[in-house]
């Protein structure tokens, strides 16, 4: 564990004032889930990102691709539900294992807000990247370099830096959802998912015909990648970069510096024991203990 790291017990209360964990039972747990924590066993948080991701290119860029495979089977209104609807199930399949980042910009938002530890965010990073490649292989081995495997790059006309600016804002009310749904204030529990998939599906609608919309260096990386095409690609690093960066000053505005243990439950997952760095493991005991007693 880090210097400055604290591990702590997530609890809740019950109606009645009763204290009781968050966690699963330990009791209906196999063993080689109860020491989940372990660094040992990351590379179970590892696989659900590279494999969250990978569906989630499929459904992204898929759509472009079939529907140049086979002309007129994918309208625009079908292609740009597919990702939100994507993510929705990804989240409610994986979130309580890896947190279902599924983007290195919120991976980076989450530590940056202290709900997720910095030294988790470099393997997650490659591992998103690493499922947007090798998805974007299996369109190119199903179907063709068809449709730039659909590749998100700015319109005719659009020049990069209004690019960036665009892709920037979408990203920014993007990593306002993620943060304000993994709230405490909200407690909107599995909800998070439906507000983050109909956030993406709203802004391709409008975003998508100017930028593809991506939100998502590893979502751009993929086809830019197999391709070996880099031309644009800063609008899609720099842009979500900036965007989840003015996203993470906006919660501070609004909900203080961060630390959350339910934001950091919902950036961890909720199978092991949760590092959050705001405060210590003896005034999070006592604020628990507080809790659970009965009035």
């Amino acid at each position: 564990m880090a210097e400055g790291d604290r591990t702590v017990h997530i609890t809740g209360t019950t109606p009645d004032g009763r204290a009781v964990s968050l966690r699963p039972l330990l009791a209906v747990e196999p063993p080689w889930l109860r020491d989940f924590d372990n660094v040992a066993h990351e590379w179970r948080r590892l696989f659900c990102e590279f494999f969250g991701v990978f569906f989630l290119m499929l459904a992204a860029a898929g759509p472009e691709v079939v529907d140049a495979y086979v002309p007129g089977s994918v309208s625009r209104s079908l292609a740009v539900v597919a990702p939100g609807l994507a993510v929705m199930a990804i989240i409610l399949a994986l979130g309580s294992i890896s947190g279902a980042h599924l983007n290195p910009v919120v991976s980076i938002a989450f530590a940056l807000r202290k709900e997720f530890p910095w030294r988790r965010v470099p393997g997650y990073v490659v591992v998103q990247l690493g499922g947007a490649v090798v998805a974007c292989l299996v369109l190119e081995a199903l179907f063709g370099r068809l449709a730039l495997l659909g590749a998100t790059e700015p319109a005719p006309l659009v020049s990069d830096p209004k690019a960036f600016v665009l892709e920037a804002i979408l990203t920014l009310g993007l990593i306002g959802v993620i943060l304000g749904t993994a709230s405490g204030a909200q407690q909107v529990g599995p909800l998070s998912a439906l507000a983050v998939g109909g956030y993406i599906t709203v802004a391709a609608i409008w975003g998508g015909p100017v930028t593809g919309a991506s939100m998502n260096p590893a979502r751009s990386f993929g086809p830019d990648a197999v391709l070996g095409d880099f031309n644009h690609f800063w609008v899609y690093v720099l842009g979500p970069l900036v965007g989840a960066i003015a996203g993470v000053g906006i919660a501070i505005l609004l909900r203080g510096g961060g630390g959350d243990p339910s934001a950091a439950a919902a950036a961890q997952g909720t199978l092991g024991e949760l590092v959050i760095r705001e405060r210590p493991l003896s005034q999070t005991g006592a604020e628990e203990e507080g809790k659970g007693k009965a009035p």
